[in-house]
């Protein structure tokens, strides 16, 4: 058997250098050697976007569909799951999650919940791109769809997670131009 030696950041903490198997996908590695489970598998060929990761990058963030690349791309990279948005205070314990978690909580985006994953890293990677580059009001609606419309959701209709992120983003006039 042939090996892979990786190493990369998640969720601020390095991974590695460790040998896995070649040909061994992020998605099992997340789960299975970093018991990591928060990504999930849905079709296993990268069409629903349940599995994407957040890669970030000198200009911004990447999404990468994690049940159709293989851990050995990601190498080098620092990446968040959906696991690393939400800060914990060392003190007193206390969770605060980040703005899109809360938003989509808030406004009962979800159902089921196995896509939400997906959908929260990618509309964490618009919402940060927007905090460097805000949009014009009247173009939002059509850009939150452009940035979520590839993800599969078949609870909901998409349409308390393209609300939730509207909401979230009129909150914020500096997110707005």
């Amino acid at each position: 058997m042939n090996y892979n030696e990786i190493e990369f950041t998640l969720n601020g903490k390095k991974v590695g250098p460790t040998k896995v198997p070649e040909g061994t996908m992020m998605i099992a590695f997340l789960h299975e050697y970093l018991n990591l489970t928060g990504t999930k598998f849905g079709c296993g060929a990268g069409i629903c976007h349940a599995c994407v990761i957040l890669e970030k990058t000198m200009t911004g963030h990447n999404t990468h569909r994690t049940c159709i690349t293989g851990v050995a791309a990601f190498n080098g990279m620092e990446l968040t799951t959906v696991e690393g948005h939400a800060r914990i205070d060392v003190k007193t314990q206390e969770m605060t999650l980040h703005p899109v978690q809360q938003a989509f909580i808030e406004n009962f985006s979800f159902q089921c919940g196995w896509c939400t994953s997906g959908f929260v890293n990618e509309a964490v990677g618009y919402y940060e791109e927007l905090k460097k580059t805000p949009i014009a009001k009247e173009q939002l609606r059509e850009s939150i769809e452009a940035s979520l419309g590839e993800h599969v959701c078949r609870c909901t209709g998409y349409v308390k997670y393209y609300e939730a992120m509207e909401t979230l983003i009129l909150s914020q006039p500096e997110l707005i131009k």
